[in-house]
């Protein structure tokens, strides 16, 4: 079995085109600003972060065998990500494009169609024996990100493959959410959210993290770590809820904050830190990386 990763990410690696403008927006606005175009996807963010931490992660995933694709490919071995076990795609290499104002989040369309178009193929090095199979399933830490169809999250949560994993889940957009319903009840399952998003798969408001985490582990959830912006962070397990404050920073970046939390968070846990110890460490890393210190 494959040893030369200390964990897996699955799901979106893609381009990520964002543009970002000090200035106001509303519908129709044409402002300056900049454009940049980088690695992302939540599952190539979390991958990109965990190096920060001196970590090695597998990618399982789908690239086209386009232009865009090869320099994707190049650029994941570069950072030092393991691309072995990657499904190189007929389709088009897949691309998040963004626009982000001093409110935030203006729009985003995220076109992941290579990904879905794979299906179950992405998933191949743990059934055949490369990483793990039903047999001899994976038993080490894999990020998944919920950029993969329902209909796989749902396979994913009963396949044997998966039985033994530490599995960290989080969602690619509060829109799909509610795609990790069938996760919630996998015992090794950890599932990574912002308020609004546990909202969604509880069919609650909750109005803080803490409330939040509460809820998600009434709705079955085995444990959740839930973010609210500049609000205080929860985790939840066993029924039992610990927040922290997030650090005030003036937010100049949005797209990438909860891929970086849940990086950093598996990370300090692996490093050995408590419980409490980690969630402050994630919120103190993702609250760098909105204020732009560690560009």
């Amino acid at each position: 079995m494959d040893k030369t990763h200390d964990i897996l990410c699955i799901g979106s690696v893609l381009w990520d085109v964002i543009g970002r403008t000090p200035h106001s927006m509303r519908v129709g606005s044409d402002e300056p600003g900049r454009i940049t175009r980088l690695p992302g996807g939540v599952a190539m963010n979390i991958a990109m972060t965990l190096r920060r931490f001196d970590l090695t992660p597998a990618l399982l995933t789908a690239i086209g065998d386009d232009h865009d694709g090869i320099d994707l490919l190049a650029r994941c071995g570069r950072l030092g990500l393991v691309t072995e076990h990657v499904h190189v795609s007929s389709q088009p290499t897949d691309v998040y494009m963004a626009i982000e104002g001093p409110e935030g989040l203006i729009a985003a369309v995220a076109d992941a169609h290579s990904l879905e178009a794979a299906g179950d193929a992405i998933l191949e090095p743990l059934e055949n024996g490369t990483l793990g199979s039903p047999q001899a399933p994976y038993s080490g830490v894999i990020a998944l990100d919920g950029n993969l169809t329902v209909d796989l999250l749902s396979d994913i949560a009963q396949r044997p493959s998966f039985a033994a994993a530490d599995l960290r889940v989080a969602p690619a957009s509060p829109g799909k959410a509610r795609r990790l319903r069938p996760l919630m009840g996998h015992p090794g399952a950890t599932l990574y959210v912002n308020r609004e998003e546990a909202g969604y798969l509880t069919d609650t408001t909750p109005a803080s993290s803490e409330d939040a985490a509460a809820a998600l582990l009434a709705a079955g959830a085995t444990r959740v770590l839930v973010t609210d912006g500049g609000g205080h962070g929860a985790e939840g397990r066993e029924g039992d809820v610990i927040v922290a404050p997030c650090p005030a920073v003036e937010v100049k970046r949005i797209t990438g904050a909860g891929d970086t939390f849940m990086a950093a968070h598996i990370a300090a846990e692996i490093s050995g830190k408590s419980a409490p110890e980690a969630l402050e460490f994630a919120l103190e890393t993702a609250a760098r990386y909105v204020s732009g210190e560690d560009a």
